[in-house]
């Protein structure tokens, strides 16, 4: 094991990367992570691929504050130019203390989380006590870096101990592991780096730190075609766990973005629902 990284153990035995099995995920190689959402017209049914793996190009943000963390990330899952789904929720629960925020491949990421919680809980049972999130990290990372040439997942670590406080930890394509005050990944990422950097200050509050996601979270939706949705976030410090939700009708809009509108579906069943005759009265 890399010298400096925390020692985690299974049934009295330290894992090191040969013992974290090689994970067996049948999937495609043919998908085109950067397809471009600006197909024309006429290539767009020649293009879609309704059977492709499900992609979550992704923002993904977390970022500590004076006390704990706050993790945040927006809900658009797709399929080359096809949203799969609107509204996932890419922020999983590892312990009852560490959360990871999941990019890239999402049958690849989900596999990830379910072998780090089921090694997670047997190593919980032998110590009688929940892992650290520098523990919680390194699992993530060494089955991240045992299967890079399986695996298209860019993921973040956050949570808190009563060891170490609030930590994040990035762990990018390929397995590395970084401690960071604030974490990005996923798509919607290359947008941020500047606003991060300008907007992130240390010792912030814990409502200062999760209108900073939400206000990043939103600035990526508005740029990034691949992300989009609605906002969560999961702060965690000492006294727990808690959960937001912000609705996509609800985030602040930004540049040249349009208002939400009511979908045809609403108007017409409006429509319908008026010029509907008065039921009979006998």
């Amino acid at each position: 094991m890399a010298a400096g990284c925390a020692q985690i153990t299974w049934f009295g035995k330290i894992l090191t990367e040969g013992d974290v099995p090689a994970l067996s995920c049948r999937r495609s190689r043919s998908l085109d992570r950067h397809s471009s959402f600006f197909l024309s017209a006429s290539r767009m049914d020649k293009s879609l691929d309704f059977d492709a793996p499900h992609s979550m190009g992704t923002t993904i943000i977390g970022v500590t504050y004076n006390g704990g963390v706050v993790l945040g990330a927006d809900s658009r899952t797709s399929t080359g130019v096809y949203v799969a789904n609107r509204a996932s929720d890419k922020i999983t629960q590892l312990t009852d203390n560490a959360y990871m925020c999941r990019s890239g491949s999402a049958a690849d990421s989900q596999i990830v989380s379910d072998y780090v919680r089921y090694y997670l809980h047997q190593h919980t049972i032998q110590l009688g006590q929940p892992a650290t999130v520098k523990v919680v990290a390194n699992l993530v990372r060494l089955i991240s870096y045992n299967n890079k040439d399986k695996l298209q997942a860019g993921l973040i670590v956050g949570g808190w101990d009563r060891y170490n406080g609030g930590k994040i930890y990035g762990i990018p394509l390929g397995g590395t592991i970084i401690e960071q005050p604030f974490a990005i990944g996923g798509s919607g990422s290359s947008y941020l780096y500047g606003f991060f950097d300008q907007a992130w200050r240390e010792g912030m509050t814990k409502e200062e730190a999760e209108q900073l996601v939400v206000k990043a979270a939103s600035l990526a939706i508005a740029r990034d075609g691949a992300s989009g949705g609605v906002v969560r976030t999961v702060i965690i410090n000492e006294d727990g766990v808690t959960r937001n939700f912000y609705p996509g009708d609800k985030l602040p809009l930004w540049h040249e973005e349009l208002e939400p509108q009511n979908s045809l579906l609403d108007i017409w069943g409006a429509a319908a629902a008026a010029a509907s005759p008065e039921p009979m009265i006998t």
